[in-house]
């Protein structure tokens, strides 16, 4: 039997590539067979993810691309398919927050910034890699999400509601584009520890807090996200759709 988990010939296309989660992705996809795209704002750092792909034997390219600015996510999608010749996965995982305190007190400027960057970019990645996918007879289309979307703050509530919307534009994709074979998933991390969120998780009391909350008694690594986008990505995911797979040690399940 083939190996189910093997993504051999695939092309993906990595947000956010360059460090945390979508490093860990990028490394994950490469390692499982595909060719990647690490892409973040800066070109550096994403050259320096794709040395580290390639010593360890697989394949990958840096493109540039701001998730805030529509014509650059469109052109990654198009250099992409213009340098490989397809798209197989694409994982939308940058995002930003700018902001920590309560909606009462939120400017409107940074809400805009925060549902242009984490939401509607979403769907311009969606609209313009689908139709490549579609072509050659399906895909995938992933969104890093987080439990923020199905839990209450009363300092990241702008982020949360982002981060609810990208499972509302999962759900529509799936049953858009289900019919030409394409999956549409996201992932709903907890506390990990990235550069992202290391104000929570380098606070002692923050941290204690969680860890004594959590059923594994541990924050988690980027490496714990990694492992589950590979697999969405892999026919051992071919019946997946629509869905929010969170990762979070068991917080959101916990007393």
């Amino acid at each position: 039997m083939d190996n189910p988990f093997s993504l051999k010939d695939q092309v993906a296309i990595v947000t956010g590539g360059s460090r945390g989660i979508g490093k860990s992705i990028a490394h994950h996809l490469a390692a499982m067979g595909a060719k990647v795209v690490i892409s973040s704002r800066k070109l550096d750092a994403c050259e320096a993810v794709v040395e580290e792909i390639e010593k360890a034997g697989g394949t990958a390219m840096a493109i540039a691309c701001n998730i805030s600015r529509r014509e650059e996510c469109e052109n990654l999608v198009k250099e992409t398919v213009a340098k490989w010749g397809r798209l197989d996965t694409f994982v939308a995982n940058a995002a930003v927050n700018p902001v920590y305190g309560p909606l009462a007190e939120l400017p409107d400027d940074a809400f805009d910034k925060i549902m242009t960057s984490n939401v509607q970019s979403a769907i311009w990645f969606a609209n313009a890699g689908m139709p490549h996918m579609a072509e050659q007879g399906g895909g995938t289309f992933l969104i890093v999400s987080s439990i923020g979307a199905v839990k209450g703050s009363s300092t990241l509530g702008a982020y949360g509601i982002s981060k609810a919307a990208d499972l509302g534009i999962a759900r529509a994709l799936a049953v858009e584009w289900g019919p030409k074979n394409i999956r549409v998933n996201c992932i709903l991390p907890g506390l990990v520890k990235t550069d992202f969120a290391r104000a929570l998780w380098e606070n002692p009391k923050l941290r204690e807090d969680r860890e004594a909350r959590t059923p594994l008694r541990r924050l988690g690594d980027p490496d714990d996200i990694g492992g589950i986008a590979a697999f969405l990505a892999s026919r051992a995911g071919k019946f997946i759709t629509g869905q929010g797979i969170i990762a979070d040690g068991g917080v959101t399940i916990a007393p």
